[in-house]
């Protein structure tokens, strides 16, 4: 059975949105080593609609190696109802219905990557199908822009990993409290 491990780059407001205008000045080689070794551990890609069509027109020809290959090589699923057609090599549409989601992360074997896709990681969680939550919480308040838990239910988490790198950015991990 796979298990489907959401990753965020987000701050102490839970903003999400445009990491690109807040995140690099906290980026170095100790957060590096941690953003690889999640994307590492993952067998396919899992995203929403919103990030297909912002990957898929980046990364193809993207030169920022080695990541570029490595995001064009492995399986990518999107999670849709409107994508017929995806042009990105190596992706799959999968209707945006739960039974649809739990066959296909019951069939699969390893790690499910999601990075980003806020919305589809909201339904996910609602829907009892995220296994874990990544978070590099920055040490920043942005004061406006898309926030991770937006308008949902409570959700209860237990924390199974925490350490702060050397800039204070928190590198914590949460699953589902049974």
């Amino acid at each position: 059975m796979g298990k489907i491990v959401s990753n965020f780059f987000i701050t102490l407001d839970d903003v999400v949105e445009s990491p690109d205008q807040w995140h690099f000045p906290y980026f170095n080689d100790e957060m590096e080593a941690v953003v690889t070794a999640g994307i590492d551990e993952n067998s396919a890609l899992l995203m929403g609609r919103k990030l297909y069509d912002e990957w898929s027109a980046y990364w193809p020809s993207s030169t920022d190696e080695p990541i570029a290959t490595h995001f064009n090589e492995i399986p990518k699923y999107v999670i849709s109802s409107s994508l017929t057609n995806p042009e990105w090599n190596n992706t799959t549409v999968l209707p945006g219905d739960v039974d649809t989601v739990r066959r296909f992360k019951d069939g699969f074997d390893g790690n499910i990557g999601i990075s980003g896709s806020a919305t589809t990681v909201r339904w996910l969680l609602a829907n009892g199908l995220l296994d874990e939550l990544r978070l590099l919480v920055h040490p920043i308040a942005v004061g406006s822009g898309q926030h991770l838990f937006e308008n949902t239910p409570t959700h209860k988490l237990t924390l199974t990993h925490s350490s702060t790198l050397s800039t204070g950015v928190l590198n914590l991990t949460y699953v589902p409290a049974s």
